[in-house]
């Protein structure tokens, strides 16, 4: 069996320096706000490009708390708008939704899977006051056309970096090109923690500090709260095995880029259609998806010969029961990338003889 995602030989990469990493915090005894997530929020503002970085629970607070901040800071209300692409994880619609804000949905381009620049100007309102772009399968999704748009109409630029750690437009990471930056270390992410966790990345520090607070019961002084907030802090354990982790970023992602380089060489068949190919700094690949007509069918075929593959995802955001006030919309190229998408194993530990067997199956269906 070709695992999709083989978190235990990934972990077995650097065990020596996980296992003294867990018990520097084990033997500490502070595990909670201590020097471990000091030094991470210090490393991954250094790594991602910005002045600021606030561990928090997780990827869905991070954007929760980003929306949350820009309403106490003044700058947002009750009922205005986030445009979002329509084709993304339900997270990046539950932090507008969450924050009592309208997510404006756009349809993403079919050959790049992300959020089609030349509709977002159409859509601006004059409640319009943010443009969440989402970094989806590891690519980035930023164009120098967004960054135009944004100012242009004074809208904030939020980053959903929740996939796509290390990734670059241009010689600036994904994480810093915006206004603030939400990121996941999900087990699974190329930065992945040995739980939940997540943070925000920011140049603008009364966001930071606003945030700071929010995650931390609403208080900036011990017992003293400014803000109605809640419990979402990064534990000293995740923080640890995040600067282990994060020190081999880079190198772990250029193996899935060895992989991925393989996968666009080789597989030919004409009934699976391949996303647009980008610069290699500009995809960290995450995920590699394909796309294909026949994708249930193709799924179960890989299942049958021993390849894991995922659906990312089976059904979009304005389809899904929580949100049934919009089951009735149309976003005709969503639903297509809905219908028609699989992911393909790709990690740091995949080899190329596990590659082939996955392109030799492909090319057969």
């Amino acid at each position: 069996m070709i695992k999709f995602l083989d978190l235990e030989k990934i972990t077995s990469l650097y065990s020596e320096e996980l296992h003294c990493a867990a018990k520097r915090v084990i033997d500490s005894g502070w595990y909670l706000q201590g020097n471990e997530n000091a030094n991470f929020e210090n490393n991954y503002s250094k790594y991602i490009g910005t002045n600021y970085c606030i561990g928090v629970a997780n990827g869905l607070d991070a954007l929760i708390w980003i929306f949350r901040a820009y309403k106490e800071l003044g700058y947002m209300q009750d009922g205005d708008e986030v445009i979002v692409p329509a084709n993304t994880y339900i997270a990046s619609i539950l932090a507008i939704t969450e924050n009592n804000l309208i997510p404006v949905l756009i349809e993403p381009k079919y050959e790049t899977l992300e959020i089609d620049e030349d509709l977002i100007e159409s859509q601006i309102t004059e409640k319009t006051k943010a443009i969440l772009i989402v970094h989806l399968y590891g690519r980035c999704a930023y164009t120098d056309k967004i960054g135009e748009i944004c100012k242009k109409y004074n809208l904030k630029l939020i980053e959903d970096n929740a996939q796509a750690h290390g990734c670059y437009f241009d010689n600036r990471k994904t994480g810093s090109l915006g206004d603030a930056a939400g990121h996941s270390f999900y087990p699974g992410k190329n930065l992945g923690a040995f739980g939940d966790g997540g943070a925000v990345t920011t140049n603008n520090k009364d966001l930071a500090d606003c945030i700071r607070a929010l995650a931390n019961y609403g208080s900036q002084k011990k017992y003293v709260f400014k803000y109605q907030g809640r419990n979402s802090r990064l534990d000293e354990i995740q923080a640890a095995v995040l600067n282990v982790k994060l020190k081999h970023l880079d190198n772990d992602n250029d193996r899935r880029k060895t992989i991925a380089k393989f996968y666009y060489d080789n597989i030919k068949n004409p009934s699976i259609v391949l996303p647009k190919r980008m610069d290699d700094k500009q995809n960290v690949y995450h995920l590699f998806p394909i796309l294909s007509s026949n994708r249930d069918a193709l799924q179960q075929y890989l299942t049958e010969n021993g390849v894991q593959t995922l659906i990312h995802y089976p059904i979009p955001p304005h389809k899904q029961e929580c949100y049934k006030n919009w089951n009735t919309l149309s976003f005709p190229i969503t639903e297509r990338i809905h219908n028609e998408e699989l992911s393909l194993p790709i990690s740091p530990v995949m080899t190329i003889e596990e590659a082939k067997q996955v392109v030799e199956l492909l090319n057969k269906f």
